[in-house]
């Protein structure tokens, strides 16, 4: 993203002395695209800002007030938005400027880590309690500790695998790391590749601008060796050999597959375009998070597993779920 910059009128949260906010990124809050680290969905992530759900959606404009203060300013303006972002990562200039009505409100801080900072104003800073809010003004958001494992990581670490398929995808050698899932002569490995990596490139990305029971009866998808963040193919751990696909790889399949007869929450599974007649669907449930290509294979984020990426073959069942998932998804407009 590059560092435009506009303004924003003030509403009744004053956003800066002189209700002026230098504009640095923005972001899309709806059902089809929304900041992951906010939730496993569109509900959820509007809950993390305080804001109804509405179906519309809103845009998330992050900048500086005239004292350098953070501040996340929620418009739902979503097409004026979308055209700035859409300008932006074509490299054209864009001067969002919302009008006062489309203001929802302003939130201090900001949600996401912002890499560019307004010039000529104090680096960024949360904003000073408000002395008439008696104490009970909201806390600055902030973005979530890479350094640390959990939901929010989780959920970027699938976005940048998302982002960056194409390297994720060709430290995967299918004649030699494919093993059938579920018992058989040949050891079954679902292994780790490091995914902390991932989640910090998923992280500046998002600054920048988402069949089970075959599975449980072991004849469904395969499981690969992971990709190492600094190489080929991870080696199996011995628990990995002797139990096979690991409990939660099973689970999270069950659980996406139930998505089929229950439909989840609006976001909860997304599709969005990939390279040829693919999409690529991000789906995320309780603890845990999947990106696959509808033509390829899948990866998988547990929370119970911190720093790995569990790679799931196609098998037979996959594709049937993938496509079905693709069918229920929310797409972006």
């Amino acid at each position: 993203m590059t560092e435009e910059e506009g303004a924003v009128a003030g509403t009744d949260n004053t956003v800066a002395d002189d209700d002026a906010l230098y504009v640095l990124t923005a972001v899309l809050l709806t059902p089809a695209q929304f900041p992951s680290v906010l939730g496993d969905d569109y509900p959820a992530a509007c809950a993390a800002l305080g804001l109804e759900p509405y179906a519309e959606g809103y845009g998330l404009v992050l900048g500086q007030d005239g004292d350098g203060a953070r501040w996340t300013v929620v418009v739902d303006d979503v097409s004026l938005v979308a055209v700035a972002i859409a300008s932006w990562d074509c490299g054209m200039e864009y001067d969002l400027s919302p009008d006062d009505r489309s203001v929802v409100c302003a939130l201090p801080g900001w949600p996401l880590a912002v890499a560019v900072a307004a010039p000529g104003v104090s680096a960024p800073h949360d904003p000073a309690p408000d002395p008439e809010a008696d104490g009970e003004d909201l806390a600055p958001l902030c973005p979530p500790d890479t350094d640390v494992w959990g939901p929010a990581q989780r959920r970027l670490g699938a976005d940048a695998i998302a982002l960056q398929w194409a390297v994720w995808r060709e430290q995967i050698d299918d004649e030699t790391d494919f093993a059938p899932a579920g018992g058989g002569d040949g050891d079954t490995s679902a292994t780790d590749a490091g995914p902390a990596a991932a989640a910090g490139r998923g992280t500046a990305a998002d600054a920048d601008r988402d069949s089970g029971s075959g599975a449980a009866s072991g004849e469904g998808p395969e499981v690969l060796d992971g990709p190492e963040a600094g190489g080929g193919p991870a080696r199996p751990s011995e628990d990995d050999r002797l139990s096979g696909t690991h409990p939660g790889v099973r689970r999270a399949l069950a659980e996406a597959h139930a998505y089929l007869d229950t439909p989840p929450p609006p976001g909860r599974v997304r599709s969005s375009f990939a390279p040829g007649d693919a999409r690529m669907i991000r789906a995320d449930g309780p603890g845990w998070s999947m990106v696959a290509r509808t033509d390829d294979i899948a990866f998988l984020l547990l929370d119970e597993v911190p720093g790995e990426i569990l790679t799931v073959g196609r098998g037979t069942e996959l594709p049937k779920l993938l496509e079905a998932l693709d069918a229920m998804a929310v797409r972006p407009s």
